[in-house]
């Protein structure tokens, strides 16, 4: 009995240990995976912006943000409302490189979602985003913004 009990927590340690690796694994793995994504997209700044675009002739920002994932193997809509019912609802104190970061659009009384970008860089008191803007094409900027703090919506993990 006493060897039956023995053998069951060292097999319980090492499911632990096993679990544990193969979670930091998947972490860095995200990590590079955001990087790349991200690196991608930097490719792409200046481009114009476009009503509706979804390639190298031009961007609006849902479409800048769908062709980025799809490079990746990751299918999004073409909308930025339809993109911010997916993946999963993050904090912005907890928001990373890659997530996306959602905005109202034009009217910022409105409370419908009508802007999308990808966040490139968060730091104690900023956070940094790309995307296809009317003005400027794909570019960067921040949070706290005016224009884009008034417009924050949310913020939505896909990268997981």
């Amino acid at each position: 009995m006493k060897k039956k009990l023995i053998l069951l927590m060292a097999l319980v340690c090492l499911s632990q240990v096993i679990f544990a690796q193969m979670a930091k694994k998947d972490t860095l793995q995200n990590a590079s995976m955001s990087a790349e994504l991200l690196s991608f997209a930097k490719k792409h700044l200046a481009l114009r912006y476009r009503s509706g675009g979804t390639s190298k002739k031009g961007f609006d920002c849902s479409g800048f943000v769908r062709y980025c994932f799809s490079q990746f193997g990751f299918a999004l809509p073409h909308s930025s409302a339809a993109q911010s019912s997916h993946g999963q609802e993050i904090s912005v104190e907890k928001a990373k490189a890659g997530d996306l970061i959602f905005f109202k659009g034009h009217n910022s009384g409105s409370t419908r979602v009508g802007h999308v970008g990808m966040i490139v860089e968060v730091g104690s008191n900023y956070v940094k985003f790309i995307h296809s803007a009317w003005k400027g094409g794909v570019r960067y900027d921040f949070l706290d913004a005016a224009y884009y703090k008034k417009r924050f919506v949310g913020i939505r993990r896909i990268l997981q």
